[in-house]
């Protein structure tokens, strides 16, 4: 269930405002308003986390064999920060040298035809009197120069010829004789044996920088602990800064701010003022946590207004099942899909539905006796109050296996190779194998249909629960009536999809007079059916016109659905493309299945000499293996789709939600706020220098 909030706001003493947000985040119940930072203090926190996560990024890119990983050496937060920024200006210094490399060698090969060039023997014979200019040009043009123009050739090779331009005099234009197919080669800043020297001075001062950035990886985890620190400090200076005053600050007061040093004497001038001004933050804290904070206010003398969210306050979600729903979390958390405020909670119809659409995809008894040893494998590792994930692992696989042992699907083999007792204990209805161990004609095609007609009934069961949902939501409204029609549009559509997709003969939409069988004839449905079908899905129709948009007035709900009539329309169409869309369970299971066939039928002659077994194994581990990765990204892509937008929109949820997070205190953190990462601070202005 979504845990309902209150709207607390906390008044205190501008000059007891660190003190007083220390005291709030040790409590660890209040979730803030977002607050907007400033000051330089803050920039030099940023910035030093700029530079941490810079540097870890670097020391993580280093790939080293396990051997060579050096052993961690403990650092304080001043000296992770020198370290930081000292493997921060070796990258830059190797990048920059790395530019050096590129640059001079795109100088030496574009010289490379000229052989040996120095500037300062061109200037040495300028200075003589003897003006030399470099020149490139077609050979069979050579010949076009002009008699004014003095040249000597150096060289032609291939189709180019290489000839300096001659004067006595510095020639600033192109001369007037010299053919358009000439052009001038610009002299290099450095020699050519010079750029050679700058070259290999780069890639010895690279190789020493490569050196010290490999020993530089003993000091990830002290980054890593200041980058924890100092997300903490930011947090809480954003928090600081960004509180509301009854303080002024004229222009003239934040130009004074410009500096860290300037921002610590304003700061400690605040602790030691005695005028009596206020400073305040807003937040929510769970009803069953307010008189907590109450008491807290109490001791430490803070004033506290307690209130209820208003609509459109942004209202954190806390969530709060039980054991057994909470398992879905680590899969909600990494979705990073929280319900809104006023939305509904669906973590265990999640969990439920989720678990069938695992099973129903991967379809596999074998895959899914593996993920289940693996889920009890990771239970065995796994320390108390982090389990969740190894269930969910163990309930997933037991799942696919129970699905799998249904439709006698054990690793793609054919079930003639099974023992008998596996094939017994599949259901019919589903199962190809029962059916063609029973005689039954066209097995394969009414398994199918079958397990089409399975996934249609899933979905009309997990669509009709969302509408149900909100009926129970809007009972005390005629919207519910409105939620009602929807319901029956459902239920009156879910027959259409039945005769479009699964078989127009046995779900027709007209009376024939005979009984409509569904699951191969075990259960029959009244002939009267499709005029129940077309009936209910008319007065569903009519009921949600009418009442989708109650709110107090009938005449507008139907007025607005008049305005939005295309959206009405196209709302029935997307009923029906919702229910069809749970057939992608059977599409991408039929998919799976084919796959781990095909690999078995590849491996299987392999088996019958000696010498290819290892390739066999080999080939169906890696077969089998790649199969199951795709079916994993198959239940991200289609069973996670289904939950979060099919099921979802029926319920009118956007998962706008906020998670809950409480200003509280990161127990992997150290304490070092300004105090103690001064040296750190003063050193962001040194950052550029470095660079």
């Amino acid at each position: 269930m979504i845990v309902q909030m209150k709207k607390v706001s906390i008044v205190v003493l501008n000059s007891e405002r660190k003190a007083s947000l220390k005291k709030l985040r040790k409590l660890g119940l209040v979730h803030l308003e977002t607050l907007e930072g400033k000051g330089p203090v803050l920039a030099a926190y940023r910035e030093s986390n700029a530079v941490a996560d810079r540097a870890v990024s670097i020391v993580d890119e280093i790939k080293v064999s396990k051997k060579k990983v050096p052993a961690q050496v403990e650092l304080n937060p001043n000296e992770a920060d020198e370290k930081a920024r000292e493997i921060v200006a070796l990258a830059d210094r190797k990048k920059s040298l790395l530019d050096v490399i590129s640059q001079s060698t795109m100088e030496l090969e574009r010289l490379d035809k000229w052989g040996s060039v120095d500037p300062a023997d061109f200037v040495a014979l300028a200075e003589k009197g003897l003006f030399m200019y470099m020149y490139e040009i077609p050979v069979d043009k050579y010949t076009l120069i002009g008699e004014d123009s003095k040249t000597m050739v150096v060289n032609s090779e291939g189709k180019i010829a290489r000839f300096l331009l001659l004067s006595e005099t510095e020639i600033t234009e192109r001369p007037a004789d010299m053919p358009p197919e000439a052009f001038s080669v610009p002299m290099p800043e450095k020699s050519t044996d010079q750029l050679v020297c700058d070259i290999q001075d780069a890639e010895k001062e690279i190789a020493e920088i490569e050196s010290r950035l490999i020993d530089c990886k003993k000091y990830h985890d002290g980054i890593v602990a200041l980058k924890d620190a100092l997300a903490s400090d930011i947090e809480f200076e954003t928090v600081y800064s960004g509180m509301e005053r009854d303080s002024v600050e004229t222009e003239e007061n934040r130009a004074e701010l410009d500096t860290v040093e300037s921002a610590l004497e304003k700061e400690k001038a605040e602790e030691s003022d005695s005028s009596g001004k206020l400073a305040w933050i807003t937040g929510y804290v769970p009803a069953d946590s307010v008189e907590d904070l109450r008491a807290a206010c109490k001791m430490n003398e803070w004033a506290c207004a307690v209130s209820d969210p208003a609509d459109d306050d942004p209202v954190p979600t806390k969530l709060k099942n039980n054991k057994l729903v909470s398992i879905i979390y680590p899969l909600t958390d990494f979705l990073d899909v929280t319900p809104g405020y006023h939305e509904f909670d669906i973590s265990g119809w999640f969990l439920l539905f989720f678990s069938i659409f695992f099973g129903m995809i991967f379809a596999d008894a074998g895959y899914g006796a593996l993920i289940a040893v693996i889920g009890l494998i990771l239970l065995a590792r796994s320390k108390s109050g982090k389990r969740s994930l190894p269930v969910l692992v163990t309930i997933l696989g037991g799942c696919t296996m129970i699905y799998g042992i249904l439709t006698c699907s054990w690793f793609g083999i054919e079930w003639q190779k099974l023992p008998k007792w596996m094939v017994n204990l599949s259901f019919r209805p589903i199962s190809s194998a029962k059916m063609e161990m029973l005689g039954m004609a066209d097995a394969a095609g009414r398994a199918n249909t079958n397990q089409k007609v399975f996934c249609f009934m899933l979905a009309l069961v997990q669509l009709s629960i969302a509408h149900i949902k909100c009926f129970i939501a809007d009972r005390k409204s005629l919207k519910c009536l409105g939620d009602l029609g929807s319901l029956l549009q459902l239920w009156g559509m879910f027959y259409v999809v039945m005769n479009m997709v699964v078989d127009g003969t046995r779900f027709p939409l007209s009376n024939q007079g005979n009984p409509i069988p569904i699951f191969g004839g075990a259960i029959n449905l009244p002939s009267v059916m499709p005029l129940i079908a077309i009936g209910v899905l008319l007065f569903g129709f009519l009921l949600s016109f009418i009442f989708s948009n109650y709110e107090g007035s009938v005449g507008k709900s139907i007025l607005e659905s008049c305005k939005n009539i295309i959206s009405v329309l196209l709302g029935v169409v997307n009923v029906f493309s919702d229910i069809v869309s749970y057939i992608r369970l059977w599409a991408v299971a039929l998919a799976g299945a084919a796959i781990s066939s095909t690999v078995n039928q590849m491996a299987g002659p392999m088996f019958g000499k000696l010498a290819m077994v290892i390739f066999a194994v080999i080939l169906i581990v890696f077969g089998h293996g790649l199969n199951m990765i795709l079916n994993l990204l198959s239940v991200v892509v289609h069973g996670v789709r289904l939950n979060t937008l099919e099921f979802s929109q029926h319920l009118g949820m956007t998962w706008s939600g906020t998670k809950y997070r409480p200003f509280s205190e990161n127990a992997g953190a150290k304490e070092i706020r300004v105090e103690g990462l001064g040296k750190a601070i003063n050193a962001v202005g040194e950052l550029g220098k470095l660079r």
